[in-house]
This record gives C-alpha cells, sequence and structure tokens, in this order.
C-alpha cells in the first residue's frame, strides 16, 4: 500500500470535452459529428483544437494547419473566438464557485475541486455526478470527471472517462486501476520522457512504479522522483483556492510629478513587458489587466477589463494602453502608475493560434530563454525604451534627489549638535 499522508483526501478533477469545438457545435449544431479543426486559418498557422472526428485521421492540437488539412482534408475549418470561449469558461467557473468548498481553476477548460471530509454530510461521488450533469445542463456543454484520492489520479481517471463520461477511483483501486495504463497516461511525462522511459523498455504505469525510486532520481533528478511517485498514487499537491489564486503586478512613483504622455505609454509598455515575462515564467495566463494611476494630490483611479487568457506582452500592452488612455482624463500631474494582471490561471500560452504565426512564439520562446539566462532587461521592445537623453535626465533627478536628501541629513545633524551644547 501507498502513503498519501495522514489525510484522506477527495479529490474531483472537471475537464471540459474538446472546449473550443463544444462551444462552436453550441453556435452551428451543423457540426456535430463532423471533423472540426480550429485555429489559424493560413498554412502557416498552427491547430488550436479539433474534434475526436478529426483526431481519427491523427490530427492534434499545436499541429500546422497545413498538415492537419493534408491529413483530413473533409475537416471544417473555423479561426476560432477566444472571447467567446472565455465567457463559457467563466460561466462553468461561477457555477463551479457557487457550489464548491474550495475550488482551483487551472485552465480555460479543468478545474479541481477539494471534498475531503465531505462524505461525512453528503456523499461525496453523488455530489460530483449532481455537479456535473448540472453543468451540461445549464451550458450544453461536455465535461468529463474523475474522483480520487489526489490530483494526479482524479487527472488520469477524467482521461479515461472521456468523452463526455465520469469515473471514480477508490483509494483501494488506485493500483489496479493505473497499473495497466500507458505511462505517457502520467501528467508531467512528455514527448521527450516518454521516448526516454520506452527505450528502457517501460511501457505501463505498472512497471514503471516498480523501478527503485532511486534508479529514477539518478536518472532524470528531481522530475524522476515525482514520476515515480505520480505512477505510486501519490500526490500531496493541494488544491489551491481560486479566490487566492495571486495576482501580479508592479508600479512605479515617479521621483517628478509628470503628464509626459510619451514617456508614460513607454513606461507602461515597459512595466507590461517585465510582468508579462514572470507571468510566462510561472506557466500562467491572465485575463484581467488593471491600471492604476495616482495624481499629485493623491486622487488614485483604477479601471480595469476581462480579456481573454493570454500572457503575450503585445496584446496585453495594448490593453494596458488603452485602459490609460481611457483613465487619464484630468490631465493633471501624475504621481504613480501602475500595472496589475488578475484572474491567473495555470497554462502556457495556447499559441494565439487565431492570429500568431509559429514564427511569433518562437521569438517569445527565444526572447524568454535570453531574459532567463542574461536577466529580465536583457532583451526589450524598442516602444519600452528610454532614449539615451531620457535616461540621462532621470540619472540627473536621482543624483539631484541624492543630494537633497544629504543636504537635510546635514542640517538635522548641525541642529542636533547645537542643541545638545
Amino acid at each position: 500500500m501507498f502513503n498519501t499522508g495522514n489525510i484522506e483526501r477527495t479529490i474531483l478533477h472537471l475537464d471540459l470535452d474538446t472546449f473550443f469545438v463544444s462551444v462552436e457545435r453550441l453556435r452551428n449544431s451543423a457540426l456535430m459529428g463532423k471533423p472540426v479543426i480550429i485555429g489559424g486559418m493560413s498554412d502557416r498557422g498552427v491547430v488550436s483544437s479539433c474534434s475526436y472526428e478529426a483526431r481519427k485521421y491523427g490530427v492534434s492540437s499545436a499541429m500546422p494547419m497545413k498538415l492537419a488539412r493534408n491529413m483530413c482534408p473533409d475537416a471544417v475549418i473555423i479561426r476560432g473566438d477566444m472571447e467567446l470561449y472565455s465567457n463559457y469558461s467563466n460561466i462553468v467557473t461561477d457555477i463551479i464557485a457557487e457550489r464548491s468548498p474550495l475550488y482551483e481553476k487551472t485552465s480555460v477548460d479543468e478545474h479541481y475541486i477539494d471534498l475531503t471530509g465531505m462524505d461525512r454530510f453528503y456523499g461525496c461521488h453523488k455530489w460530483s455526478h449532481e455537479l456535473r450533469q448540472y453543468i451540461i445542463k445549464e451550458t450544453g456543454l461536455p465535461i468529463s470527471a474523475g474522483l480520487s484520492v489526489n490530483k494526479t489520479v482524479s487527472k488520469i481517471a477524467t482521461g479515461e472517462a472521456k468523452p463526455n463520461g465520469e469515473i471514480e477511483v477508490q483509494r483501494e483501486a488506485v493500483h489496479p486501476f493505473l497499473d495497466p495504463l500507458s505511462i505517457n497516461k502520467i501528467p508531467m511525462i512528455g514527448q521527450k520522457t516518454y521516448h526516454l522511459l520506452r527505450s528502457m523498455g517501460i511501457a505501463t504505469i505498472y512497471t514503471l512504479r516498480n523501478i527503485p525510486s532511486e534508479m529514477l532520481e539518478k536518472l532524470m533528478g528531481k522530475n524522476g522522483l515525482e514520476i515515480w511517485k505520480k505512477a505510486n498514487g501519490i500526490d500531496s499537491t493541494p488544491v489551491f483556492s481560486y479566490s487566492e489564486q495571486k495576482s501580479i503586478s508592479t508600479e512605479n512613483t515617479f521621483d517628478k510629478d509628470t503628464t509626459d504622455l510619451v514617456r508614460l505609454n513607454q513606461l507602461i509598455v515597459s512595466m507590461v513587458e517585465k510582468i508579462a515575462f514572470e507571468l510566462r515564467k510561472q506557466e500562467k495566463l491572465t485575463s484581467c489587466v488593471t491600471v492604476k494611476i495616482r495624481y499629485s494630490n493623491f486622487d488614485t483611479h483604477t479601471l480595469q477589463k476581462r480579456i481573454q487568457y493570454t500572457s503575450f506582452d503585445h496584446v496585453l500592452a495594448d490593453v494596458a494602453k488603452e485602459l490609460f488612455a481611457r483613465l487619464y482624463q484630468r490631465r493633471m500631474l501624475i504621481r504613480l502608475i501602475g500595472i496589475r494582471f488578475s484572474h491567473l490561471v495555470r497554462g502556457v500560452q495556447q499559441l494565439d493560434m487565431f492570429d500568431d504565426t509559429p514564427e511569433k512564439v518562437s521569438l517569445y520562446l527565444a526572447m524568454d530563454r535570453m531574459r532567463k539566462r542574461y536577466g529580465r532587461d536583457a532583451v526589450r521592445r524598442a516602444s519600452g525604451v528610454m532614449t539615451a537623453d531620457e535616461r540621462e535626465e532621470k540619472a540627473m533627478r536621482q543624483i539631484e534627489n541624492a543630494l537633497r536628501e544629504q543636504n537635510m541629513m546635514e542640517e538635522r545633524l548641525k541642529k542636533y549638535i547645537m542643541f545638545h551644547h
């Protein structure tokens, strides 16, 4: 028997099936039963999502659209509407929030719910079934569910329940459930790790969990040990309360209050660039941008906007500049400006399959690699960089402020000495 800690946990995982395709089918019922591909319309675009009918032809997410068209020539190609998908995602989250004791939204189409202790009042299986049926009834969207002892097992159970099904894996059934499954069912095993393990003759979770943990740790470091734990049904990762999902923000207080719009917009781009990089580093997406300004008289005003989930700074910078333009109406001197990204979910940027080319995604990956290696300021957008004159002016202001503070300290020291003599 395996050890999952002292607390008997019950975790529910919910995953909306082929989410983007399902939303499109709500809008157009003629798509039911047909192979559907959502993504960039040009040959240079990539596949965002596809129906089970398209998957039978070998189509998969992130595949070049040109290849997908060749593999499934009869598919219906749809550009996609991320704003619409985000709205449906929020509707499902609102339903879960109204009914759940503790939940975590991990992506636009996935949620975890901690039902630990609920069996004393109401059967967890019955509650989970009724919640799933209510979501289907209210939204018309298919959704699969897995109920088990931790996040890993419940997520794998959801995968086995698809499409539009539900599976409960009780504690004593965890090993019998996991053992015959392919190792690629374990959430953190990607293509590279899968091929490495297969080259060692490891095909099933049963074989993987019976390998000494020290051997896997020596082969793959800490990741090897984590994979071994997951193969053994061990996962102590808590469900993080969605209401406690931290926002990410930055503020800049000016040395000298300003109304210089060019400089202010440059600063906004620079601030967005820095915290968008932090988002991507933490593998998170935001769906809400807030801009704050404080005038010289200390009046503070904020404005926010809900957007489709993203971590691309060229998208976020445009939203932030738009909010600033709407917010800054009094033409008074500004003392402080702030940017905040909230309503965060885990997940890498889904290659904005509708607008962005693979080249743009590759550019972001290359820039982020340089920042991780050489520092956050290694690569910056020209629109967010100060000119040489502006840098010199800022340096002069800092020197002036430092001299002013030094003079004040000297005056205080003189007064102190005179008073004590």
